[in-house]
């Protein structure tokens, strides 16, 4: 899928032409197109979906709600408030990391507030308009710090992280994010098997030696980096983590702890042929991969919401 969208672009580049630039024989011109612009942009998508996809399988395994998503639940919204906070007072002039640290302390904020609050929620509605709340909350504050921008610099990049884009990443800002999302997928690859144990029950799992408490804390800690990396590299971008988790747990017998890797590979499918598409459709300004994610997640989301209610009306 990486070496697809390093081929597809504006810029009509012929493949062979294409594939001799990826490996090193070609003019600075297509080096320039394909290596600084298509290869990090790219990566860029496929590396957001993963982290999503494994956040929205481990969030819905552990919530055991299947609607459990960073997007939908305002954990991306709350790590995107993070990233503007710190844009807003130009504190990402002057400290590289400080956009993905704000970001990951959002996240981390949110998806905290979310494992309480879980705990204590009498249904699954209640959770979803919780997490809305949330998210409208943190979109508020965005809103509010974007209407002040002390610049036209400052506001551009505001928006960007509202609305979601990998269009001007840099090799330099995936760097920065690659140590948050190995820590986030190492955290979250030893909790695998827990998440797995937890379909059985709180306290079944509790009597097979199941450290509730620590798998809880080590999947939100795991999530909320996971989060905040994919959004101070990419923005908001909702939906993707019910998607691909909704897709795949069919195909893994329901299985939480199974569904984490393979959701986080169609997940990052997903999002490069997303990118993809926004680079090809033919209008004067690109459309934003967070706009297109909506567009698709959020009808399957609707979906999702109505099957279910048949279903327990049905029971």
């Amino acid at each position: 899928m990486i070496f697809l969208g390093c081929l597809a672009g504006p810029t009509k580049i012929p493949i062979i032409t294409s594939l001799k630039t990826i490996f090193g024989i070609g003019n600075s011109l297509e080096h320039t197109i394909i290596w600084e612009i298509r290869m990090p942009r790219t990566l860029a998508a496929y590396l957001v979906g993963l982290s999503l996809g494994a956040s929205g399988a481990a969030l819905q395994g552990l919530l055991r709600n299947p609607l459990a998503e960073p997007g939908v639940l305002g954990v991306s919204a709350c790590a995107s408030l993070g990233a503007t906070i710190v844009i807003y007072y130009g504190i990402a002039q002057s400290f590289t990391y400080s956009v993905p640290l704000a970001a990951v302390s959002g996240a981390l904020i949110g998806t905290t507030f979310l494992a309480i609050i879980a705990e204590k929620a009498n249904s699954v509605t209640t959770l979803i308009l919780i997490g809305v709340g949330i998210s409208s909350l943190a979109g508020a504050g965005m809103a509010l710090l974007t209407s002040i921008a002390p610049n036209p610099f400052y506001l551009s990049d505001m928006v960007t992280w509202m609305l979601g884009s990998v269009a001007n990443t840099s090799t330099f800002d995936i760097a920065l994010c690659v140590p948050f999302l190995c820590v986030g997928f190492l955290l979250l690859r030893k909790q695998i098997n827990g998440l797995s144990v937890l379909t059985l029950g709180e306290e079944t799992a509790g009597t097979l030696g199941l450290n509730l408490a620590r798998n809880r804390m080590l999947v939100v800690l795991s999530t909320g980096i996971l989060t905040g990396a994919a959004v101070s590299l990419a923005g908001v971008i909702g939906f993707v983590g019910i998607v691909a988790p909704h897709l795949i747990r069919p195909l893994v017998e329901h299985d939480p702890g199974k569904a984490i890797v393979p959701s986080a590979l169609l997940a990052a499918i997903i999002l490069v042929v997303a990118d993809i598409a926004v680079r090809l459709f033919p209008t004067d300004t690109e459309i934003k991969l967070g706009v297109v994610a909506a567009l698709i997640g959020a009808p399957i989301f609707i979906m999702i919401v109505y099957r279910r209610n048949n279903f327990y009306e049905q029971n």
